[in-house]
């Protein structure tokens, strides 16, 4: 009995370009274009989505394990929602890149559209 040669599985922008190519199909239909299905022992075509949406993934730069940068964790955004209770919370690493520790002590400065956040005793540099 001859093996079934399997379809090669696409990876990186030649995966992402495919996928824009076949917008119109169905993911399954998509996976098995992009050469991630199987064909089983009984003659069944079994499409791996996971590892699709893995390598999908991986095309675009998104990587789950938090690994590769070595650091971990989310990335600064810069940005942040006022609570139900109204309160802003300024998260770890924006702490961590002024350098602030326990305790210190920051002056809120309005702006026209922005919140200004300075270390009480810091020397202002305008």
């Amino acid at each position: 009995m001859a093996k079934i040669k399997q379809p090669v599985m696409l990876t990186g922008e030649a995966l992402l370009q495919k996928v824009k190519e076949l917008e119109n199909l169905s993911k399954e239909e998509k996976a098995k274009a992009c050469g991630y299905s199987t064909v089983t022992k009984n003659g069944q075509d079994r499409v791996n989505l996971m590892k699709f949406y893995n390598a999908l993934m991986d095309a675009d730069g998104l990587n789950l394990d938090g690994k590769g940068n070595g650091k971990g964790g989310r990335s600064a955004s810069y940005r942040v929602s006022v609570q139900k209770n109204g309160n802003l919370l300024i998260g770890s690493a924006y702490t961590q890149q002024m350098g602030l520790q326990p305790g210190d002590e920051l002056e809120i400065r309005l702006g026209r559209k922005h919140i200004h956040l300075r270390q009480v005793g810091a020397d202002d540099v305008e």
